[in-house]
């Protein structure tokens, strides 16, 4: 299997834009903290998520998006339940979620965006960040227009997780990356903490 250094190599190919560079990696700290959880491949789980939507800028059209950027995957030496799990983020794809990974992915892609989405807006980013607040921003159709929350809501439900659960463990693990993924350093909260 190629490299995380390969799959970010192959991340910054096709993906010029900052913005959706760090949603890969946020996506892929998110992954990694999953795989960890539960026992499974560290690295074939970041790789996922931090690959799921490299193809995005080139091909951003349904369903070249990620049709061809599995066909560059497979040219790439990536396995096939990489492959699926990505094409299976992509609901009209019509591929099956039919692995751990794949639900996974599924689970926690779209929230991810979306708490991130909420930490840009809050005084102290995601450091006091509560399952309760993102819940509520999501009943708010206007916040975040273009997250997809019937699939925040099904991801929960196809991966076994309660959401609000789910919703801290992301937070949590978004902690770890948080500069890296364009939010407020733990020094920069109000009060100047570190």
């Amino acid at each position: 299997m190629p490299t995380r250094e390969d799959a970010w190599n192959l991340l910054c190919e096709y993906t010029k834009g900052d913005s959706l560079r760090k949603h890969a990696r946020a996506v892929e700290e998110v992954m990694r903290a999953c795989a960890l959880r539960l026992g499974e491949d560290e690295e074939k789980w970041g790789v996922t998520g931090m690959l799921h939507d490299f193809d995005y800028e080139m091909y951003p059209d349904p369903p070249d998006h990620p049709v061809k950027g599995s066909e560059i995957l497979r040219e790439r030496g990536y396995s096939e339940e990489i492959r699926r799990a990505i094409l299976g983020h992509a609901n009209y794809t019509g591929v099956a979620r039919d692995t751990l990974l794949a639900r996974a992915l599924y689970a926690c892609d779209e929230l991810t965006g979306f708490i991130i989405a909420c930490a840009l807006v809050r005084p102290n980013g995601i450091w006091d960040m509560e399952a309760k607040s993102v819940k509520k921003k999501l009943k708010d159709k206007a916040f975040a227009r273009t997250v997809n929350r019937d699939e925040v809501y099904e991801g929960a439900r196809e991966f076994e997780v309660d959401l609000d659960e789910h919703i801290n463990f992301i937070i949590a693990a978004l902690q770890n990356v948080a500069e890296e993924v364009g939010l407020k350093a733990k020094s920069d909260e109000a009060g100047g903490l570190s």
